[in-house]
């Protein structure tokens, strides 16, 4: 097949067929960055939605995938992460153009990561412990077959390296997959798909279907009760609805649904690590990042210096093509986004908020037909004012100042989200206080955005429901079985 950069259409997988919507309609996918036309996609129907869980049903209850041992799976995982491997500039590109993610970070991060992902699960699964308990002449232990039909819904912001997080696990333990990629971003999910067959992976195992939510192509994926575990990634008030959806057939969920992490400096920290790190807590992924540190909080102490150091440099970063190898932040998704963003910079201005850098859309030239928005600083607010309470997913930072511990951690537990937290300090104890009482699925010491593959990745609150990860994995996507055995004496 030709790469999906040359094509000018692509298509659904529904077991080995590559198809388009059931009634032929199509929508558009167009460049953040000028806006010119990347693909025609197939807009999904619910007819097509069902027709994929039909494949991916007689996949796992008739072929072979779900009895191939761990090592059998392994092998063709590992071999669908060398073609990831192989093809990583042209996926990088593709990443790039579809959703304005920088190629540096599309090339050095996200593809790299998707072949981890691969790598790691494929693995994973042969090395994890069992359980076992022998009881005088009984023995108890644990098995763990795969759960069956998955329903995996992924993000716009990081398409291919989210959609592998939940690609990658649920084939491992021997699932098969419904994979519905973003309508913004469905080029890598195309292509990753190509490879993926062409590396061995057998029919039906992986289907991907592109399209909208509500009653279209993702209402089967929700409300079948053939699905046997749904796990998605996206806004709150999506993760509700699907929550809704999947309850009438008691279908577990596994959601991460959003955040407004804050991001805590102490007067002790090291700002020559604190600033650039904080910048790319809230800039990097062009500010479009669940995780990013977007309530930053300063020790009163040092707010003039750490305030004057972080907008100095905020000012440097270069915004402007993604597809330059200098570039630090590339365009927002698109139209409605950037001013869904906008919006809450003139919010924070009439509820008293102070714009110390950014705040309005950039339309020079060579950024006018993209949807550019600087890194934005914003000071005056209070933790109780919406822009510091409800997500903007772009790079605009509110800055709060404190002057204890105990009144960092009530600012910063005070919100309904709880997906991640970043603190510098230099103080261990301190640092050991605060993880403890934060309420947050992860929290960074002197650091952001590191990941062990092992840990629990989710969120409290309206963040999200469940844990996914090592051996967090493993207890979503498989039906653990306890076996119980009387020994002969």
């Amino acid at each position: 097949m030709t790469s999906t950069a040359e094509r000018t259409e692509i298509r659904h997988l529904i077991g080995e067929n590559w198809v388009p919507a059931s009634d032929g309609s199509t929508f558009e996918s167009r460049d953040p960055h000028d806006g010119s036309l990347l693909a025609l996609v197939p807009k999904g129907t619910a007819e097509d939605g069902t027709a994929a869980i039909d494949a991916a049903r007689t996949a796992f209850d008739q072929g072979p995938w779900p009895q191939m041992s761990p090592k059998e799976r392994a092998k063709i995982l590992h071999a669908v992460a060398d073609a990831v491997d192989d093809h990583r500039d042209e996926l990088a590109q593709l990443e790039t153009r579809d959703g304005g993610k920088t190629i540096t970070q599309s090339l050095h991060a996200e593809i790299p990561r998707v072949a981890h992902n691969l790598r790691f699960f494929a693995d994973y699964v042969s090395m994890a412990a069992n359980e076992a308990y022998p009881d005088g002449d009984l023995l108890s232990y644990v098995l763990y077959p795969p759960a069956g039909v998955v329903s995996a819904i992924s993000p716009w912001n990081a398409p291919l390296m989210l959609a592998t997080w939940k690609i990658a696990p649920a084939l491992a333990f021997g699932n098969t997959v419904v994979l519905k990629p973003a309508p913004q971003t469905p080029l890598t999910a195309h292509r990753f798909a190509e490879l993926a067959l062409e590396a061995g992976l057998p029919p039906g195992v992986l289907n991907v279907v592109h399209g909208f939510g509500g009653e279209a192509v993702a209402g089967p994926l929700t409300s079948d009760s053939r699905v046997d575990r749904i796990t998605f990634t996206g806004s709150s008030a999506t993760g509700v609805k699907i929550l809704q959806a999947a309850a009438l057939n008691h279908t577990p969920v596994s959601a991460e649904m959003g955040g407004k992490s804050a991001n805590i400096v102490f007067a002790d920290a090291d700002l020559d690590v604190a600033v650039p790190m904080s910048l790319r807590a809230i800039f990097g992924g062009n500010g479009q990042v669940c995780l990013s540190g977007s309530r930053l909080l300063v020790q009163n102490s040092i707010m003039e210096e750490f305030l004057e150091r972080f907008t100095e440099e905020a000012r440097k970063l270069v915004v402007g093509d993604p597809k330059n190898s200098g570039t630090f932040m590339g365009p927002l998704i698109e139209a409605r986004h950037l001013e869904k963003v906008h919006s809450y910079v003139e919010l924070a201005q009439e509820e008293g908020g102070k714009i110390v850098t950014g705040g309005e859309r950039l339309t020079d030239a060579a950024r006018a037909d993209g949807f550019y928005y600087p890194p934005t600083v914003i000071t005056g607010l209070t933790n109780q004012s919406r822009t510091a309470q409800e997500e903007i997913f772009g790079p605009v930072e509110t800055v709060l100042g404190f002057d204890t511990e105990d009144e960092a951690l009530r600012i910063t537990n005070d919100s309904p989200y709880g997906l991640a937290g970043i603190l510098f300090t230099q103080n261990l104890d301190r640092a050991h206080r605060m993880a403890a009482r934060w309420k947050a699925g992860t929290v960074w010491i002197n650091t952001f955005f590191e990941r062990d593959l092992r840990l629990p990745f989710g969120g409290e609150g309206i963040s999200g429901l469940g844990r996914e990860g090592g051996q967090y994995s493993r207890e979503f996507f498989t039906e653990p079985r306890a076996v119980t055995i009387r020994l002969r004496r």
